[in-house]
């Protein structure tokens, strides 16, 4: 869970600022004070709970002591996000990123902006930690791929993969992203109650295929802890993305999470098929009818070695489920 902690004197911002963690994943703190502690370690030993994620310097404290305050936290505990509020944006942005300091914000924004900005900051932290605490030889750890398959359509796919998603995301809070690629008519994000402002036709395009930053600016974030990266809007969009932007694209997403549940098509299309030779788990999802257990491809599946299968029936016959390896 996210732990966000404010250090200002300014009610008014207090106020707004935990409104819009309210509607996070996660508990606010807030400090009334217009000074700041010498230390890292005299703020930290204060708190206690949840490991704090984001911490917010301002409005009402002095810059200079924010700004050498928020290089301490970037040297001494690196997967802390440390956010300015101030409204010198120009004067202090150079200072502010030699600092570490993760982004800037005006005291006059309102609740939706800050909700915006805590929701950056807080994948930003969780990134770095699991950056670096699992790492091995300077190498960047790959999380596991779940492909979550069918050979028809309308046997429960997208719900088993939502569910899938929001089970793991309790082990692995701020872990976790669903990846909606049945991109013509998906629908992660009506499952999961989502307005996405980007989509996966944009993730897969620009800056975004670069950039590991950017591509996560792009995720939308799920009350219950999880990241969604859901189908484009337009069907049509789907021509224009290739099986290889989908595999760059899971593969930059693995380096990143601890999971990445991926809700996929029904058939083996191109997108698919670049799902399979990326996944180190799946879900095969058939009814009970003999046109879908002929459809289930069983040798498919045990030649490529998955480690997950779940059979749904339709009638009364008890449901059988794997587990994850």
């Amino acid at each position: 869970m996210s732990r966000y902690v404010l250090i200002t004197s300014d009610q008014d911002f207090e106020k707004r600022a935990r409104q819009a963690a309210s509607g996070l994943h996660g508990t606010f703190h807030a400090i009334a004070a217009d000074y700041l502690p010498p230390g890292p370690d005299n703020l930290l030993q204060v708190l206690s709970g949840d490991p704090v994620e984001v911490i917010l310097l301002g409005p009402g404290l002095p810059i200079d002591d924010s700004i050498r305050l928020a290089s301490l936290f970037d040297l001494e505990y690196p997967e802390i996000s440390v956010v300015l509020v101030t409204d010198s944006e120009e004067e202090v942005a150079l200072p502010a990123m030699r600092a570490g300091i993760r982004d800037l914000l005006h005291p006059g924004s309102n609740t939706d902006s800050i909700r915006k900005l805590l929701e950056r900051a807080s994948l930003a932290a969780a990134g770095r930690r699991r950056g670096l605490g699992n790492s091995v030889e300077g190498q960047p750890r790959s999380g596991r791929i779940i492909a979550v398959m069918s050979p028809k359509g309308g046997v429960g796919k997208t719900t088993i993969t939502t569910n899938l998603a929001v089970g793991l995301g309790k082990e692995a809070p701020m872990g976790v992203v669903v990846v909606d690629l049945d991109l013509q008519f998906g629908d992660v994000a009506s499952g999961l109650m989502l307005d996405p402002e980007r989509t996966l036709a944009d993730a897969v395009v620009g800056a975004a295929v670069q950039d590991s930053v950017v591509l996560k600016s792009y995720l939308t974030l799920h009350p219950s802890g999880i990241y969604a990266l859901c189908a484009p809007l337009r069907p049509t969009d789907a021509d224009q993305i290739s099986g290889e932007q989908v595999g760059r694209l899971l593969s930059q997403l693995a380096n990143e999470f601890q999971y990445v549940v991926v809700d996929s098509a029904p058939g083996l299309g191109e997108h698919v098929l670049a799902t399979l030779e990326l996944a180190t788990d799946a879900v095969w999802v058939c009814g009970m009818d003999i046109p879908s257990i002929r459809g289930f491809v069983p040798d498919l599946a045990s030649s490529l070695n998955w480690t997950l299968c779940l059979r749904i029936g339709t009638s009364s016959s008890t449901s059988r489920t794997g587990a994850l390896g």
